[in-house]
């Protein structure tokens, strides 16, 4: 069985497996990192949402040979240490989950936006956000905790602090 090199949260990882296995499950079986869900497996709900280089990508549908060339791979638990980052405290204040199964893409997908935009119109968070679903439909709490996050990440301070 060949083995790759990823590197995953900033640390080296190693695995052995069949070239075409899906990085979904290198993260979640090889790597026991859980917060990274399988929702189709046909990259159309983005549940799976990891950051590749800085992008967003849905791991159910990438080989984990694309991935072995000493490209930043992020999860949600490589987001940020102790739960600290803007979006997650913006999701908890928000009460954005139901059944919280979702989340974790839905919190990378919103986290390639405010990299590139901090301050983003509520269309172009629409947007940006189109490919995940949300089974429970919490959809106008995820817009409110964007955009608390992104007031946050420019100094203001989040409701209700």
């Amino acid at each position: 069985m060949p083995t790759f090199s990823l590197k995953i949260n900033g640390q080296n990882q190693t695995v052995d497996t069949e070239p075409q296995t899906p990085l979904l499950w290198v993260i979640r079986e090889h790597l026991g990192l859980m917060g990274t869900k399988f929702g189709c497996g046909i990259s159309q709900c983005g549940a799976c949402t990891v950051h590749v280089d800085g992008h967003a990508m849905k791991a159910c549908s990438l080989p984990v040979s694309a991935m072995a060339n000493g490209q930043e791979i992020i999860t949600i638990e490589g987001l940020s240490e102790d739960g600290s980052h803007p979006l997650q405290k913006a999701w908890i204040k928000a009460q954005v989950p139901q059944c919280g199964y979702c989340q974790s893409g839905q919190i990378m997908q919103a986290a390639t936006l405010l990299n590139t935009n901090p301050n983003p119109t509520r269309e172009e968070i629409l947007d940006h956000m189109r490919g995940n679903l949300c089974r429970c439909g919490t959809y106008m709490r995820i817009l409110v905790a964007i955009q608390e996050a992104a007031k946050a990440s420019q100094g203001q301070t989040l409701n209700n602090d």
